[in-house]
Formats: C-alpha cells, sequence, structure tokens
C-alpha cells in the first residue's frame, strides 16, 4: 500500500478518502466481515492510495476484497462523513459510494475477510454492519 490520500475536512481534521462498492446480484448484496477494525458487515470498501484516482481505487479494492472485475458502475453518494474512523485513527473520510456490476469468481480474501457473500434484505436487517455501511443502507432505503 502505497500513501492515502488525504486533505483537511471542513472542520480543519485531517481526513482520508475512500470507495464502497455496492453491488448487487438477485436481489441479494455482496457483503463481507471484516478482520481489520472498523468490525462488521460492509460493502467492499478501502482508501485512495495517494497516486490514484477514485475509479482506480474502486476497481483494486473489489478485485483485493473478492477477485471480482468491474464492469460497469455509477455514484451513488459522494460525502464527507466526520465520524467514520479506520483502522489508522482517522475520524473524517471523504466517501465516493458506488453502484457497481461485476464479473468473475469470488474468491475470499482471507487477510481482510472472515467471509464473503450474498445477503438478502432480511439478512441484512439481522447482521452487525460497519456503521458507515448501515449509514449507506439506510440513506438507499435498504433497511
Amino acid at each position: 500500500m502505497g500513501n492515502l490520500k488525504q486533505a483537511k475536512s471542513k472542520d480543519g481534521k485531517l481526513m482520508h478518502y475512500s470507495i464502497g462498492a455496492l453491488i448487487k446480484k438477485d436481489g441479494k448484496y455482496l457483503l463481507i466481515d471484516r478482520v481489520k477494525p472498523p468490525l462488521g458487515f460492509a460493502g467492499l470498501a478501502g482508501h485512495i492510495d495517494e497516486d490514484e484516482d477514485k475509479i482506480q481505487a474502486l476497481k483494486r479494492e473489489v478485485e483485493e476484497e473478492s477477485g471480482l472485475k468491474i464492469d460497469s458502475y455509477k455514484v451513488l453518494f459522494e460525502e464527507e462523513i466526520d465520524w467514520n474512523q479506520c483502522s489508522m485513527g482517522i475520524d473524517v473520510h471523504y466517501w465516493y459510494l458506488f453502484e457497481c456490476n461485476v464479473s468473475g469468481e469470488i474468491k475470499q480474501n482471507y487477510i481482510e475477510t472472515k467471509s464473503i457473500g450474498w445477503y438478502a434484505v432480511n439478512e441484512i436487517k439481522e447482521l452487525k454492519l460497519e456503521r458507515v455501511w448501515e449509514h449507506w443502507f439506510k440513506k438507499l432505503n435498504i433497511i
């Protein structure tokens, strides 16, 4: 991993940039159970490195965490979230959430995930979601 893309938040705090991939197939969403904080079930996501743009980061993170390739994508949200702490202790993240269509076979990354799988909405409502993904699912009226 290179250096992370960072800037100052609207409150002047150090801020990282992150991408998230909302991947849906046959009415189910692809989620991982994260090994490292922030813990909980989450869509595929990660930091944007200093030397890449948001699309490069999106493609890299999806492939790293699932083995899947992105065929198409569109931005759902772009927002600064000032309560989203990462494992590096940074509280503010500028997020780009994408809806993605993917292809390929899932290959679990055991370093990053306890599990990876497809979950229906009624199952997602019962999971311990990572806080930012609970935010996205509520904002999208999924849960």
